[in-house]
Order: C-alpha cells, then structure tokens, then sequence
C-alpha cells in the first residue's frame, strides 16, 4: 500500500518554494494524488512556482506516475503589477513580463523530482487542443476569474477516466472570503451528475469521475 505521509525530505522543499498553496491544503493533494496516481498520469493546470507541483510530484514518485504541469509562466491576472498578490521579484525587465518559469525549475530541482514532473510551457487552451493522453487526476489551479477556470474545465476535465479525480483549488462557496469562478465552475461539475465529492480541505475540492458500468 501507498505510504500517504507525505515524505520528509520534500517538507522543506515545499514550504520554501514560492505560492499560495496553505500546508494542510497541500498534504491532503498529496494524499489525493497518491489514491490515484496508481490509475495514470496526474495533470496540474497551473505551475506558478512549483509549490503545488513538489505535492502532486511525491504522490508521482511514490505511485510510479508522472506529472504533468502547464502555465506558460507569463502570471495570471491575480499576480500581474497593480495587483494583491503581484511578486515583483518574478518580473522579467528585460521584457517587461511576468516569468515564473525559472523559479519553478529551481523548486523542482531542488525537491530532486525532475524525473517525475514534466513542465509543458505554453496556454493551458492551446496546450489542450492537443492533448490525448487521459488522466487519472486533473487538478485545475489557472487563473481564477471566470474565463480562464471555464476554459480550464471544457478543455481538460473530460480527459479525465472514469474512476480518476476533478480537483479545484480555492473553491470558496461565500463569497466575503474569495472570488467565486472556481466554486461556480466547480458547481457545474458536479451538475453534470459525473462526479462525486470525495474530500474538502479548506479551499480544495475532490471530486471523483464516477465509472459507468
């Protein structure tokens, strides 16, 4: 059996790292990514800066999967300048743009999981125009105004199999304590009568793609 505690040696590593994904909210991806892995591969739309990536790359490492992540590195409009979580120090002058990209590599690297997590640069919505490979678990963590989490889901949830997981972050039903994109297309999800809520922690939301018999 999987061993769902997450591995001391990546603790340091993830809380290092750059990103807005809170401890309990990482150990319960982890633990997440570990029930599925088994199944297939794991996808994560949106990188940033690997935090999430070191969580879903152990439960790779220790089910014998891969992870892939894709962001095209350049900051979606919640980190941009003028913005509240904006992070000047990701900005590249040379081009006047956001770069996430290199901080990413420095975190993977430095968890040593480069052999499990695979970085796709380039827009989620291209990225899925081309995409085949079905998915044990898909975990949606992009933009998070309406358009980018809606083009999220239509472009990449139905690549998940039946059995494997539809999670969503920063999932906030009131709307005094978060923006409400991802609980709205969360919502539609599971109106769609093809998923089950499995697990909460905090902002994260599981659901499971139930088999058809």
């Amino acid at each position: 059996m999987t061993d769902m505690s997450f591995p001391a040696d990546l603790r340091h590593a993830a809380e290092r790292a750059k990103g807005f994904m809170p401890g309990n909210e990482g150990l319960a991806l982890f633990q997440t990514a570990c029930v599925y892995g088994p199944l297939g591969p794991i996808c994560e739309i949106g990188t940033y800066c690997g935090k999430s990536a070191i969580y879903l790359g152990a439960a790779a490492r220790e089910t014998g999967t891969v992870l892939f992540t894709v962001d095209h590195h350049r900051g979606s409009e919640e980190i941009q300048p003028g913005w509240a979580h904006h992070d000047p120090s990701l900005m590249d002058p040379r081009f006047g743009k956001m770069d996430s990209l290199p901080f990413f590599r420095t975190a993977i690297a430095s968890a040593g999981l480069e052999d499990q997590v695979i970085a796709i640069v380039g827009s989620s919505e291209t990225v899925a125009r081309y995409w085949h490979t079905p998915l044990a678990m898909l975990f949606i963590d992009g933009g998070h105004s309406e358009d980018p989490v809606t083009k999220d889901y239509e472009g990449w949830a139905h690549h998940v199999i039946p059995g494997g997981a539809l999670v969503f972050h920063d999932v906030y039903p009131d709307p005094k304590t978060g923006g409400q994109a991802p609980y709205r297309v969360f919502q539609r999800a599971l109106a769609t009568g093809q998923y089950k809520e499995t697990r909460t922690e905090g902002s994260l939301r599981v659901l499971e793609r139930i088999a058809t018999p």
